[in-house]
């Protein structure tokens, strides 16, 4: 197959002009969003030129140690960033988040490294952009169970008190709404996972068929990124819950969204 086409600075420059589009369809919707649209367009660019130039030299000079620092920097960005949308959470909920977040992003990504590609994690052609996808989407997903958990049981506090008032135990009246707030963060990757090869080709299967990789590794690949992915989601929201919910009732069986 043929090598990557290389884009240089002039037609890279070129995809911004559909950006005029959308401000031009927000205007006419009378979306009030431009200046979000520029500062999230300019953000991504200066961040992942920053990211370019950082793993250019990671792979150049390939070091256990760059590896390392640079899967931490990945999981403590996202656990700032979920902490970040929830800010009102009590510290047993954050911290339970944050060790969620750690420990079933690294055990997803050691497995898929180590087991499935039967490299060493420490490589960082494989354990970096796979850390990626899979601490990514994890943080993806949790932000948006603990986003529907808390707006649950706050909008639903009079029936709350109401099974409190009855008898009913925290943990049976939290439940639901730890599995309702699991589903729903659940529901975009096995949507995703649904329309994949015949809606859309993702992004990994993408990339690797456009640098030359033959289409059936890539989908080898999509496939095996597209499990680990839905499994890290799917445990870390687990975790993140599990801890959480019990952090907002005390030993009285008193229920406090903020603790």
């Amino acid at each position: 197959m043929n090598n990557i086409i290389q884009l240089n600075l002039i037609q890279f420059s070129l995809i911004y002009l559909l950006l005029l589009l959308v401000l031009f369809i927000m205007k006419k919707s009378k979306i009030n969003q431009t200046r979000l649209l520029v500062l999230a367009s300019l953000r991504m660019t200066i961040q992942l030129v920053l990211a370019g130039f950082v793993l250019t030299y990671i792979f150049r000079n390939p070091h256990p140690i760059f590896t390392t620092i640079y899967i931490i920097a990945m999981v403590a960005f996202a656990i700032q960033r979920v902490l970040s949308k929830n800010r009102g959470l009590n510290t047993k909920f954050k911290i339970g988040i944050a060790i969620s977040i750690g420990i079933s992003g690294i055990l997803i990504l050691s497995y898929f490294v180590m087991i499935i590609v039967g490299e060493s994690l420490l490589n960082p052609q494989y354990t970096i952009p796979l850390a990626g996808m899979i601490i990514g989407n994890s943080m993806t997903g949790v932000t948006l169970a603990i986003k529907t958990f808390m707006e649950s049981i706050d909008t639903q506090r009079d029936k709350i008190d109401s099974l409190l008032n009855l008898g009913v135990t925290p943990r049976k009246i939290l439940i639901p709404y730890v599995n309702n707030a699991l589903e729903t963060a659940l529901l975009p990757t096995m949507n995703s996972m649904l329309g994949m090869g015949i809606i859309s080709l993702p992004g990994m299967m993408t990339g690797q068929i456009l640098s030359g990789t033959l289409p059936s590794v890539a989908i080898l690949y999509q496939i095996s990124i597209m499990i680990a992915i839905c499994t890290s989601v799917c445990l870390t929201t687990f975790l993140s819950l599990s801890i959480g919910y019990k952090s907002l009732y005390n030993k009285r069986s008193q229920i406090n969204i903020f603790l």
